[in-house]
């Protein structure tokens, strides 16, 4: 008998969702639908003119080859006559890159004046006119007491080398 009466129970309720679901009444969708264009008034942007293909020739052959060095490597040396000495001897400042070096202090000594360096591990050295600082072949030009200046020769290709000054300052 209960269970009779559950089944009943079950049929009515299935028989109610099914009627409810079956209502056709779309009408506020409806109205939103044709409201939702309303009040809009932007303008598409006209589509812009397609350009003429324009016919170019490639011409490789008069652009240079970016592969091949620019200048002959013997030439170039020769010409300007900048060329370090790769022969002589490393100092051993020589060692360690110009900026991490710092200027501490300055020692005249017999008309002499010397230069205090003080190396990124914290050994200081003593260095006069002619001394080489750096690692570009930065020879010591001249010293005062607030600044050493030096005359760096770097790369700037294959067997091209240039003249670049240099300067370190007095650390307070």
């Amino acid at each position: 008998m209960i269970k009779r009466l559950f089944l009943l129970v079950l049929l009515i309720i299935s028989l109610i969702m099914i009627t409810a679901c079956s209502q056709n009444d779309y009408s506020d969708l409806e109205a939103f639908i044709h409201d939702s264009g309303n009040g809009l008034h932007g303008q598409i942007d006209p589509v812009p003119d397609v350009k003429s293909y324009r016919h170019f020739t490639y011409q490789a052959f008069d652009i240079p080859n970016p592969f091949l060095p620019r200048k002959s490597d013997q030439a170039q040396s020769t010409i300007n006559g900048i060329q370090p000495d790769l022969n002589r001897s490393k100092e051993v400042l020589e060692s360690y890159p110009l900026e991490s070096l710092l200027m501490v202090g300055s020692l005249q000594r017999e008309g002499s004046i010397y230069a205090l360096i003080k190396s990124p591990d914290g050994t200081l050295y003593r260095v006069k006119e002619g001394n080489y600082l750096g690692q570009n072949f930065g020879k010591i030009d001249h010293i005062s007491e607030t600044e050493v200046k030096l005359v760096e020769i770097v790369q700037g290709g294959v067997n091209e080398w240039t003249e670049r000054v240099s300067a370190l300052m007095l650390k307070n």
